[in-house]
């Protein structure tokens, strides 16, 4: 009975705090992507990107797909950014970044803009933090 509730008490107990050198290296990764978006510098949004990068987002039942998904890939969101779809004048840029979870070398994080959240799935390769999922949601315009 003891290690029942042992175990029922450890499953509860909160997880540790990441230390803010980590907060702070998945943070400027979120930076990267959606700055660089803003700034329409596509160097900065491909450093934060995985090259196998899966970027979806909810689209629905349509006729050729039930339970649709938008699919972006790495190159195809280096290509938007290049061409400044989202570019905006930095005085008007109002964006967030929140680390929601850490473990080990995995994280989930929400950024959110004027025209975009987006949740990402992050892991840390060799020291670096970058995106290797994102499941995204547009806000109107």
């Amino acid at each position: 009975m003891f290690s029942l509730l042992f175990a029922a008490a450890s499953a509860a107990a909160p997880a540790a705090q990441p230390d803010p050198a980590t907060i702070a290296a998945i943070e400027a990764t979120c930076f990267d992507y959606v700055d660089g978006q803003l700034e329409g510098d596509p160097q900065r949004v491909a450093r934060a990107l995985h090259p196998d990068l899966a970027k979806r987002a909810v689209i629905g039942d349509t006729p050729y797909e039930r339970l649709g998904l938008r699919r972006m890939s790495k190159e195809e969101l280096v290509e938007l950014t290049k061409q400044g779809v989202l570019k905006t004048p930095k005085e008007q840029w109002n964006r967030s970044c929140r680390v929601l979870d850490v473990a080990g070398n995995a994280a989930a994080v929400r950024v959110e803009t004027p025209w975009f959240v987006d949740y990402f799935h992050m892991g840390r390769f060799d020291g670096k933090w970058i995106i290797v999922n994102a499941l995204w949601h547009s806000k109107p315009r």
